[in-house]
């Protein structure tokens, strides 16, 4: 799969077709490649231009999405992670976000009793902000009145 994504995204990369893509995946052992396949073709002025998706189909549940966010926060930027996606065929899909918004908090609650995040209430309450909501506003620049 990783060499047949790679000549995919090099290919439309060599010739400036490579939109902002987020990658999806379905089977948590390709996490990884996909984790590192984005740092591949980021963008200049596009912060996060490549994107991996969070913790999907199989994926979309307590384990899946710790998995997925370590995974991209030992590999990329979680601060630049666009979070959680809907599905706005089902009305529980919204109940979904306050979900994931309690795993990330925990998660991160977990890496700063461990001495593995700073203690700083400010620094990390804005990424969890930019994460929940402000990074998925800019990356598809959607304009709020």
């Amino acid at each position: 799969m990783a060499e047949e994504l790679s000549k995919l995204l090099s290919k439309q990369n060599e010739e400036n077709l490579l939109p902002k893509t987020i990658l999806y995946c379905l089977n948590p052992r390709d996490n990884e490649v996909l984790g590192t396949m984005i740092g591949n073709f980021q963008g200049e002025g596009m912060p996060g231009k490549m994107q991996f998706g969070s913790g999907w189909w199989f994926n979309d549940q307590k384990d899946g999405m710790e998995r997925q966010m370590t995974q991209l926060a030992q590999l990329g930027l979680l601060s630049r992670f666009v979070g959680m996606l809907t599905d706005s065929r089902s009305f529980l899909s919204y109940t979904r976000h306050e979900y994931f918004r309690r795993i990330l908090c925990q998660m991160i609650g977990r890496w700063v009793e461990a001495g593995e995040a700073p203690a700083d209430i400010n620094l990390l309450g804005e990424m969890v902000k930019n994460i929940c909501f402000n990074n998925a506003r800019d990356y598809f620049a959607i304009e709020l009145n």
